[in-house]
C-alpha cells in the first residue's frame, strides 16, 4: 500500500492483475466477446463470486461498474484479505470449500473468479470444481489466472502438469467449453443446455437429486446440481438491471413469494428507509425539543458504506437503498430457520447468504456500519441459544459509532432495549404511530477507549 496525497493505493509485486485491473477486466470482455467491460451487465453478468480477493482491486473496479461482487477467503489470523475488501467498502466474508459447499443454493452467480487464489482444482475429484458448477448459473463463466504449477510444489518435471490443462480436462465432464486464452487466463463457459448432462456417458459425473435446496456447509458432493430446477435460465436471457423483478421471475419463486405480497413488501421498505434515515443523526439521543425532521441534519452521504440485513427477506431494503440512490451495499443473510428466500435474493443481483445466528458471522470484528433486523427477535425467541448472545455477535461485528435498527413487537423491543443498555449502546424506542404493536430500536454504538 502507498499513500498518495490522501488516498490509498494498492499496488501488486507482479503486476498481474492489480495495477492494470482495467486492462484485466477487459481481456474478459475480450474473451467472453464483448467490446468492452463496460459491457458485461449486456452479456447478462451481474454477480460475480471472487474467490481470494487479494487487495480486493477487482471487486472494487467491478463495483464501479454497478456489478456485485461478492469475495470469499480463509479466515487469516495475521491479515487478511476479507477484512481488506470490507475496509474498502466491498462485499465480503470468510469462507473456504475445501470439505463443504458454500452457504449459497445452486445457480447464485454468473462467474466465478480466481487470481492466484491458491485453490487445487483438480484435487477431491475435483469435487472443487463440481461446487462451482453448482453455484455457476446457466450460461455463466469460470475465470482462472495465473494457474501454472505454482500449486503442484517440487514434483518431478515428468510428473508436473499445469492446472489449467486438468482443469480443462474435467470441464468436459460437466459441459463446459473453454471460450478464451490470453498468456495465464484462461475463460471457461457453463452450458445453458440441461441437456447436455444426460446426454454424457453413464462413467460420467451423475445428476444430484437435491433439487433446489440451500445448503448450510453440508458436505461437497460429487454430482451435478441444478439441472431441474425452475430458476435453470441463461443469463443471457433474463434482466441486466439490478433489483428488477419481472412477473415471470416472481412465478419461477411462486413457492417463496406471492406477486401482491411482494409488491406491498416493496412499498413498505421503500417507506421504512426515508424513516430511517433521518432517525440516524444523534439529535434522536439528546435532549432535544422535537423528533428529527427534514429540517435537521441527515447523516453524511458516505456515513454509512454497508448494512447488514439479518433477516432479508425479499431483499426489498437492498431494493429501497438502490431507488433511492445510497451508496450503501447490502449483505441480505437469510436465516436457516426463516422461509427459503435466498434464491430470489441472488436472483435480483443483491449479496446474500445463509446464516444460522445462532452461530458467529464469517466476518472480522468491526466490520459493519449499520445492522438491521425486522422481527428477528423474534424469529430467534425459541432457538437454543440466548438473545444476549446475538447482540454480543451484533455488537462484535458493528463498527464504533455504528448503527442498530430493530423492528418488532412492543414486548419483544422493551427487552431488546435492556439488552442493548448492557453491551452499552446508546437505544431509543420510537412509536410508529400507525395504531399497530410494532416498535423501532434505534441504537448506536459508541467509541470507548479503555
Amino acid at each position: 500500500m502507498l499513500l498518495e496525497e490522501n488516498q490509498i493505493t494498492f499496488h501488486s509485486e507482479d503486476g498481474l492483475i492489480f495495477d492494470g485491473v482495467k486492462d484485466y477486466a477487459r481481456q474478459i470482455a475480450e474473451m467472453i466477446g464483448l467490446g468492452s467491460d463496460t459491457e458485461f451487465a449486456q452479456a447478462g453478468i451481474r454477480t460475480v463470486l471472487d474467490i481470494g480477493c487479494g487487495f480486493g482491486s477487482f471487486g472494487a473496479h467491478l463495483v464501479s461498474l454497478k456489478m456485485m461482487p461478492i469475495c470469499i477467503a480463509e479466515y487469516e489470523a495475521t491479515g487478511s484479505q476479507v477484512q481488506l475488501a470490507l475496509e474498502r467498502g466491498l462485499p465480503a466474508m470468510i469462507g473456504n470449500f475445501f470439505s463443504k459447499q458454500l452457504p449459497y443454493p445452486a445457480l447464485s452467480f454468473d462467474m466465478v473468479h480466481c487470481a492466484q487464489c491458491g485453490t487445487t482444482w483438480d484435487i477431491k475429484d475435483a469435487m472443487l470444481l463440481l461446487e462451482v458448477d453448482r453455484v455457476l448459473k446457466p450460461g455463466g463463466y469460470f475465470v482462472l489466472t495465473s494457474p501454472t504449477n505454482k500449486a503442484q510444489g517440487n514434483l518431478p518435471d515428468t510428473k508436473k502438469t499445469s492446472i489449467s490443462t486438468r482443469v480443462d480436462e474435467l470441464s468436459k465432464k460437466i459441459c463446459w467449453s473453454l471460450t478464451g486464452q490470453q498468456d495465464e487466463m484462461f475463460l471457461w463457459q457453463k452450458t445453458s443446455d440441461s441437456n447436455c448432462y444426460s446426454s454424457l456417458s453413464q462413467d460420467s459425473i451423475p445428476l444430484c437429486k437435491d433439487g433446489d435446496s440451500v445448503p448450510y456447509y453440508h458436505p461437497l458432493v460429487p454430482c451435478i446440481s441444478g439441472t431441474t430446477s425452475k430458476r435453470w435460465i441463461p443469463i443471457q436471457n433474463r434482466s441486466a438491471i439490478a433489483g428488477t423483478t419481472t412477473s415471470v421471475e416472481l412465478e419461477i419463486h411462486g413457492k417463496c413469494i406471492k406477486p401482491e405480497e411482494f409488491l406491498e413488501d416493496t412499498q413498505i421498505w421503500r417507506s421504512a428507509l426515508k424513516n430511517y434515515w433521518s432517525l440516524l443523526t444523534p439529535l434522536i439521543f439528546s435532549d432535544h425539543p422535537k423528533r428529527p425532521g427534514d429540517e435537521d441534519p441527515l447523516p453524511p452521504f458516505n456515513m454509512i458504506r454497508n448494512v447488514m440485513d439479518m433477516n432479508a427477506r425479499f431483499g426489498n431494503l437492498n431494493s429501497a437503498l438502490l431507488d433511492q440512490g445510497k451508496s450503501a451495499w447490502v449483505m441480505n443473510v437469510v436465516p436457516v430457520n426463516a422461509r427459503n428466500s435466498l434464491p430470489i435474493i441472488l436472483d435480483r443481483g443483491f449479496a446474500g447468504v445463509l446464516h444460522d445466528w445462532c452461530e458467529p458471522f464469517p466476518t472480522y470484528p468491526r466490520t459493519y456500519d449499520m445492522l438491521h433486523a425486522n422481527e428477528i427477535l423474534t424469529l430467534l425467541s425459541s432457538e437454543r441459544c440466548s438473545l444476549m448472545d446475538l447482540f454480543l455477535e451484533m455488537d462484535r461485528i458493528l463498527r464504533p459509532e455504528g448503527w442498530v435498527v430493530l423492528s418488532d413487537k412492543v414486548g419483544v423491543i422493551e427487552m431488546a432495549r435492556a439488552l442493548a443498555t448492557r453491551v452499552r449502546w446508546e437505544a431509543r424506542v420510537i412509536d410508529l404511530q400507525d395504531g399497530s404493536d410494532q416498535r423501532l430500536l434505534v441504537c448506536q454504538k459508541q467509541f470507548l477507549k479503555k
